[in-house]
């Protein structure tokens, strides 16, 4: 039975996160309901990623197995017809059995959007973290050099979860500003629970100097939630990509 990879661009805005839950809409929900429309089947589908209530993607992969003969454009075109304004296939492609979205993937990018400036958002207020002090971004890129290797991300994971391996190779850990607009780039082999959202917070507390640019070592080192800082608000949150080998 032919396995299906589909890469998703959604706006997590109206939905409950990916994974499926009881009377509350979901992205795993909507995807799997085209699929119906498209099949006539119910079929599962995986994820890479379980993304939380109001994360964005615009490369999210799932994938399904099914015995329908269909090509890759006419899956695009097909499900898309069934799909909402908020979610679309950007691509599908016929991948060996052994192929699963989640198992298979071998690092993640994450983006995280803030908005720095003393008005608030209009457009953008659905896609980002507005923070009206000043952020010192170059302090932030230094406290983020310090979490860059593999560490236990303990410190970093919200609870409760089932998760009993927490360590990561963090590869990626940038902050970038164009004029009002930051964006924190996170690339790992694998994420905690919510683990971005609480670097995020954590960083933005060095931004306003309310913690050192080194301390992060030191957080890291208690492995306990409560050293580190909040979690950053959901909708600022962007899956890039999911790469595989």
């Amino acid at each position: 039975m032919p396995t299906i990879k589909l890469i998703l661009e959604y706006d997590g805005t109206g939905y409950a996160g990916w994974q499926r839950q009881p009377d509350r809409p979901t992205i795993q929900e909507t995807v799997e309901s085209a699929i119906l429309g498209v099949t006539q089947t119910h079929l599962p589908v995986i994820g890479a990623g379980r993304t939380d209530a109001r994360v964005h993607a615009l490369g999210q992969v799932a994938s399904f197995r099914t015995d329908r003969d269909m090509t890759p454009r006419e899956w695009i075109r097909a499900l898309n017809a069934h799909l909402p304004a908020s979610i679309v296939v950007r691509s599908a492609a016929l991948m060996p059995d052994t192929f699963h979205a989640r198992h298979s993937a071998k690092g993640k990018l994450y983006e995280y959007r803030i908005l720095n400036r003393p008005e608030r958002p209009a457009v953008a207020r659905d896609y980002c973290w507005h923070i009206h002090q000043p952020l010192d971004d170059a302090a932030m890129n230094m406290a983020a050099s310090d979490l860059i290797g593999i560490h236990d991300f303990s410190s970093f994971q919200t609870q409760p979860t089932e998760n009993e391996d927490f360590i990561c190779h963090l590869q990626q850990l940038a902050v970038s500003r164009e004029g009002d607009r930051l964006r924190i780039a996170t690339y790992a082999d694998r994420f905690l629970k919510q683990m971005v959202r609480s670097i995020v917070g954590t960083l933005v507390e060095v931004g306003l100097k309310k913690r050192q640019p080194d301390s992060l070592t030191a957080i890291l080192t208690a492995r306990n939630r409560s050293a580190a800082g909040k979690t950053a608000p959901p909708q600022g949150l962007f899956l890039v990509h999911v790469d595989y080998a």
